[in-house]
């Protein structure tokens, strides 16, 4: 029996010498520690040992679990450690003698956010995934559940170049590439599908105090198996109240987007206003902020997911937006008006 859990643990040893990301890693992890793993699966041989041969072998394949546990977990420092490494040997150099420039300048408040939520998202076990602006016409409408002449277009007037490709009207463009990238990891492995991915997006409407031409979302997509409503909850109530350093009110309306089934619009009390009503909120004392749901059978067929075996939620926080709600701004054409009076008042000190 010795044999079996030297074997195993010498063949993690060698497959852990080729991981070189943190994707990889989790691989191996649910290969040997996962419930179907092949350290787990050396106790169903135990029904054919003796009471003491049991005793013995569960022993070991207990040991060989706690040691290949801390294995993996040193291997997640190491790599961790040369990502650091990395990012040190890549920063330019600088002349420490120079003088100090006192009127540098600041990051926009839209990107302190989005760091934020980025950094909330990936303590839970999220991705962050970058997506081109200039998308086609299938990835922002059809692999979305929304065919050519589809009425919901007509939301989401947006900007076409001359080859038929358009500037991207929604984050959920990306939703489609997302899905068949990791869908061999989800079906094979049973690792989530768990993913953010910040963008720019594009529409051609009139502007207001809340609406721009120009703006940021914060796609989120999670699939797997059994995944419900109180999943999309609870990471959203966990997102706004690290973001907001408080209990934040919410509330749920039926919407219509038709890349989820059932689709909600999630609001939030308006923080410029306490709920009294203002121009930023159109006088309701809410402010929509993320359009979300269940994604649709149809959207995860697209990707090469079975609907009949996994399910998930997708939801597209707008980024803009709980800037304005995190800082006061109340007109949200100010964020892009490139006015330095306006942005200089924020600081990544946070």
């Amino acid at each position: 029996m010795a044999e079996q859990t030297m074997k195993l643990k010498q063949e993690l040893t060698e497959k852990l010498k080729s991981v070189s990301d943190a994707i990889q890693l989790d691989q191996v992890r649910v290969e040997y520690l996962g419930k179907n793993g092949l350290i787990t699966g050396l106790l169903k041989g135990m029904k054919d040992l003796s009471i003491e041969e049991k005793k013995t072998f569960g022993q070991e394949v207990n040991e060989l679990k706690n040691e290949a546990a801390e294995m993996i977990a040193n291997k997640g420092e190491e790599l961790k450690n040369a990502e650091i490494l990395k990012e040190i040997n890549s920063m330019p150099e600088f002349d420490v003698s120079s003088p100090a420039k006192l009127d540098r300048g600041s990051y926009h408040p839209i990107t302190l956010v989005q760091r934020q939520c980025e950094k909330i998202f990936k303590s839970m076990g999220f991705t962050v995934e970058d997506y081109s602006e200039v998308v086609s016409d299938y990835e922002c409408f059809e692999s979305l559940n929304i065919p050519k002449h589809h009425p919901a277009r007509d939301m989401q007037d947006t900007y076409y170049l001359e080859n038929g490709q358009l500037l991207k009207s929604q984050t959920s463009a990306a939703q489609n590439a997302i899905y068949k990238k990791y869908k061999d990891a989800l079906i094979n492995d049973g690792v989530p599908i768990k993913a953010i991915f910040p963008g720019r997006c594009f529409r051609n409407e009139a502007t207001d105090a809340c609406h721009e031409n120009t703006f940021f979302q914060m796609e989120g997509v999670m699939v797997d198996k059994n995944i419900s409503i109180s999943n999309l909850i609870f990471f959203m109530k966990t997102m706004l109240s690290e973001v907001f350093q408080k209990d934040i009110k919410v509330r749920l309306r039926p919407g219509f987007f038709p890349f989820v089934e059932p689709g909600f619009e999630l609001d939030i009390s308006c923080l410029i206003c306490g709920g009294d009503g203002c121009p930023s909120c159109k006088h309701s004392g809410w402010l929509e902020l993320c359009p979300c749901g269940m994604i649709h059978p149809e959207v995860l067929k697209a990707g090469g997911i079975d609907p009949e075996e996994y399910t998930g939620f997708a939801f597209g926080l707008g980024l803009t937006r709980l800037a304005m709600m995190k800082y006061g701004v109340k007109d949200i054409r100010d964020l892009n008006s490139g006015s330095l009076r306006s942005l200089s008042q924020f600081t990544d000190d946070e």
